[in-house]
């Protein structure tokens, strides 16, 4: 093997080389690159038969992918663009510093949109359209640390006042007006599109979102544009599992409408991202082996002339060698430095630079901030065809500040510059700043009728409008339908068993024979659709394929075959949780990106949701989506026979942190269509920004009619499942309180209740214990602001009220989803919780509850003891209670096992 490597490594015969180069110089001069590139496979292919061994090298050389005489001509006036990213530098930075000069210690970023600000300048300037009459607008994913830089753009352009700048990071003191620390759809609605700055998220997102436009157009339900969706992240980001875990979906997909923007400036938060290595270059591999279209800007428009002089490819060699620990430190330490350190390794190479002064060295441009350079790989980007792009930008960490941070190990966190440095950046973009005011560190505004700005305002008029903008509501009307229309899972099932899961299942096959929102609603899973009853779904509605199907599916002759269609209405995203979130988002924020809106169901195993997915649930809240997120199989003695990693007790404690989000845990088949009416009407028809988590189960079993008058209460939360009757003098009672699968043996509990020892009870269906929960401290909170107002009385309270006995409650999910109304219990009622605290087991269900305590022995135990506590029964009945249901009083705790 190392006598191969030598034979691939040196040229054992040049002037046969030379041949062959010149052969194929004259290919490419006369028929093309394209020729060239057929001639080169069928080399390499012929080879390979041969028996010969070709290492396979993902990678080209160090170098610009475009070659200067290929590049795209910029048509922008270069000297006034230049002076516009100045400007912008100059606000961005004094933005932060002001804010950090402030008592509180705001924080900020300066170093990464002074390495980035070329690469958005060339983009607001000529590339990203807005939203107009005549285009639906492209989507720009900033990167989170840069927007500082975005602000500072739209103070010029008269959309932030200086007023706001100086509320940067201050919201609350801003009272609505204050500057979000990094891009948050929720704080500032009409401005930001996407949250970005949970490293990894924006990545991810940005591929579903263009997987799901192509979605929409091969469904008609938007017309086909050349929109596009810009991603920008950094090159230390990409070590996030997010960033590059879906790309090869985008290359397997052909997705051209999405471009990812990478700013490599060789630095993570803390030092190098590859010091050691070459990042763009790993980079490059990755990519190109995942299908896209690597486009490499290395090197500015200064080291064309030396790349030219290159004859005998030293430069480039002594390129590929140097390591990114060392591309930083000649940045960091000047030309003088770079001259010894880098051009120094090789006579020829320091031939080359011997005319240049160590000024001249050190202004050797890197090709993320030229702009020639940046334009003409946009150019190529926006015009490839069948295939992602990625732009692997080469810049400089903290450009422009000089001693204070540029190319340094710390200057992520540079917050704060000193009056020597702020006048170092000042003179180094010649901002017209007077000395005696630079201890201020004020805002430059050059005003609104100096050529900057009208320069500014053209290109952005030529564009459709200012970005970043977002539409808060779509413009497209829809009415709910009634819930007379989910009769279907409103009346009850008789003898017939199913699940909640089969319920939910039947809500979307109702909502898809609406007309009007039909063709709106998004089935998304993650590989697991038979697991939801859904395959029928296959045939009737097909998975999307952008492609269409092109094999005959092996169970064709069967009345449900797998059917892949290109207007396939199914997302089936594989055995990706994270990329069915990322679809999910991509649909249910379609009503603000392309003004359509969509009812997406995204449907997974419970526990692999918010646990697993829950940076992405949280940026959905965020981003104002709207859908349902379907928690199957959920519950932790529900899904018999799994096991610990499988059983969900605790993912509505998760979701009930969204603010957001309206959580639910039905258990009857009405319940499950009130709650979808409800969603359909807010989300839909009213466009509310709330989305909804509904956990099913796979448990069958007989569903009731829809009780009359129940509807608010299942929404609220709480409702009287069943009565018993008007108090009796000298009768005990109690309250017992359920949800989901675990209602039904709360029911249970009641009848053993009644048979065994008398007691009557009154039973409480709780589909949410989240909005009780959030309906009381809600009045709690406005009664101790309006002491002399009649008080509030919260929604569980009132329910509560008057009615005897202590209260029981009891879940599939751990005690303190229950015990979230503590507080709520009328006064003197006594509250006891049963839950599913601890890890799951594999086991039947009813082995699992009887482990757990929450089975209906257990409930009427609980019962009895409060009972006892109350003084309505003795401890004898307790013990008796113990003895009779089998209960094991020596047993471990479940949570400790």
């Amino acid at each position: 093997m190392d006598q191969l490597d030598d034979i691939l490594h040196q040229d054992l015969d040049p002037t046969e080389t030379q041949e062959w180069v010149e052969s194929l110089s004259a290919v490419i001069n006369r028929e093309g690159t394209e020729r060239a590139h057929f001639l080169l496979e069928r080399l390499v292919d012929s080879t390979r038969r041969s028996g010969g061994y070709l290492p396979f090298d993902p990678t080209t050389e160090y170098v610009n992918t475009i070659p200067p005489h290929l590049e795209a001509k910029c048509p922008g006036d270069g000297a006034m663009e230049w002076r516009i990213r100045t400007l912008i530098r100059w606000n961005a930075m004094a933005m932060v510093v002001r804010a950090n000069r402030k008592p509180g210690e705001l924080g900020g970023h300066i170093a990464s949109f002074s390495s980035a600000a070329t690469l958005y300048d060339v983009g607001f300037n000529h590339f990203w359209r807005a939203p107009s009459a005549d285009h639906p607008g492209d989507l720009v994913f900033h990167q989170g640390h840069s927007s500082p830089g975005i602000y500072a753009r739209s103070f010029l352009e008269g959309r932030v006042g200086e007023d706001q700048l100086d509320l940067f990071r201050m919201e609350v003191a801003g009272h609505g007006r204050g500057l979000s620390s990094y891009p948050h759809p929720w704080l500032m609605p009409d401005y930001w599109q996407v949250p970005t700055v949970s490293m990894g998220l924006g990545p991810i997102q940005a591929i579903y979102q263009a997987q799901f436009w192509k979605y929409l157009e091969h469904r008609g339900l938007i017309p086909k544009s050349d929109r596009k969706i810009w991603c920008f992240m950094g090159d230390g980001e990409t070590d996030e599992p997010e960033s590059l875990g879906a790309i090869a979906l985008a290359g397997r997909e052909g997705l051209d409408n999405l471009i990812f923007v990478i700013n490599c400036n060789l630095q993570r938060l803390d030092g190098p991202v590859r010091g050691n290595g070459k990042i763009i270059q790993e980079l490059e591999g990755v990519f190109r082996g995942a299908g896209w279209n690597a486009l490499k800007v290395v090197w500015g428009s200064y080291w064309d002339p030396l790349l030219a002089r290159d004859t005998k490819g030293v430069l480039r060699k002594l390129m590929m060698e140097t390591v990114d620990g060392e591309y930083q430190a000649c940045k960091a330490f000047g030309g003088a430095y770079t001259r010894e350190h880098f051009f120094g390794k090789y006579p020829e190479t320091r031939e080359m630079v011997a005319n240049l002064s160590d000024d001249d060295i050190w202004r050797l441009n890197r090709g993320g901030h030229d702009p020639h350079k940046v334009y003409a790989a946009y150019h190529q980007a926006v015009n490839t065809k069948g295939m992602p792009t990625v732009i692997l930008a080469k810049t400089v960490k903290g450009y422009g500040m000089g001693a204070a941070g540029e190319s340094q190990n710390p200057t992520h966190q540079q917050k704060k510059l000193d009056d020597e440095a702020v006048r170092h950046f000042r003179d180094r973009f010649n901002i017209p700043v007077p000395d005696d005011k630079l201890k201020d560190v004020p805002y430059y505004h050059p005003g609104k009728d100096s050529p900057e700005v009208q320069y500014m305002l053209e290109r952005r008029k030529a564009l459709g409008g200012f970005l970043p903008q977002r539409r808060r509501h779509t413009d497209v009307k829809i009415k709910a339908p009634d819930l007379a229309a989910f009769e279907q899972i409103t009346k009850g099932t008789g003898d017939r068993e199913i699940s909640t899961t089969m319920a939910l299942v039947r809500g979307m096959n109702l909502l898809l024979r609406d007309k009007t929102i039909g063709p709106r609603v998004v089935p998304i899973v993650a590989d697991e659709a038979r697991t939801f009853g859904m395959e029928g779904m296959f045939r009737q509605i097909g998975i999307y394929a952008p492609f269409g199907q092109k094999y005959r599916p092996q169970d064709a002759d069967q009345l449900l075959y797998y059917r892949e269609d290109q207007k396939g209405q199914v997302l089936q995203e594989g055995i990706s949780e994270a990329g069915g979130m990322a679809a999910w988002m991509a649909a249910a924020t379609s009503y603000s990106v392309s003004n359509q809106p969509m009812l997406p169901f995204f449907i997974y195993y419970s526990m692999f949701g918010f646990q697993r997915i829950g940076d992405l649930a949280w940026a959905a809240g965020d981003m104002r989506s709207r859908g349902f997120l379907i928690g199957g199989t959920a519950g932790r003695t529900t899904l018999n026979g799994e096991g610990l990693q499988h059983e969900d007790g605790h993912s509505h404690l998760m979701a009930g942190s969204i603010p957001n989000v309206r959580a639910y845990d039905p258990t009857f088949s009405y319940e499950v269509a009130v709650i979808m009416q409800d969603g359909v009407r807010r989300m839909l028809e009213d466009q509310e920004d709330v989305y909804y988590y509904l956990t099913v189960m796979n448990e069958n079993y007989a569903h009731p009619d829809l009780p009359q008058g129940v509807e608010e209460g299942i929404v609220k939360g709480m409702y009287l499942f069943k009565d018993g009757g008007k108090p009796k003098k000298g009768e005990t009672r109690v309250q017992l309180l359920g949800s989901g699968t675990i209602l039904r043996e709360v029911i249970a509990a009641a009848e053993l209740l009644e048979k065994d020892f008398g007691v009557t009870a009154d039973i409480w269906s709780v589909p949410s214990f989240i909005e009780l929960r959030r309906d009381g401290f809600d009045a709690e909170r406005w009664n101790r602001l309006h002491p002399e107002s009649t008080q509030r009385v919260p929604y569980v309270t009132g329910l509560l009220q008057g009615r005897q006995g202590p209260a029981i409650a009891a879940t599939d999910y751990v005690r303190e989803f229950a015990d979230q109304v503590r507080a709520f219990m009328p006064d003197g009622m006594r509250y006891t919780v049963l839950g599913t605290d601890g890890f799951g087991r594999s086991d039947t269900r009813e082995h699992l509850r009887g482990f757990f305590e929450v089975d209906r022995y257990w409930i009427a135990h609980a019962a009895l003891a409060a009972l006892a506590k109350d003084g309505k029964v003795n401890a004898k009945d307790v013990a008796r209670a113990i003895r009779e249901y089998k209960l094991d009083p020596d047993k471990p705790n479940p949570q400790t096992v």
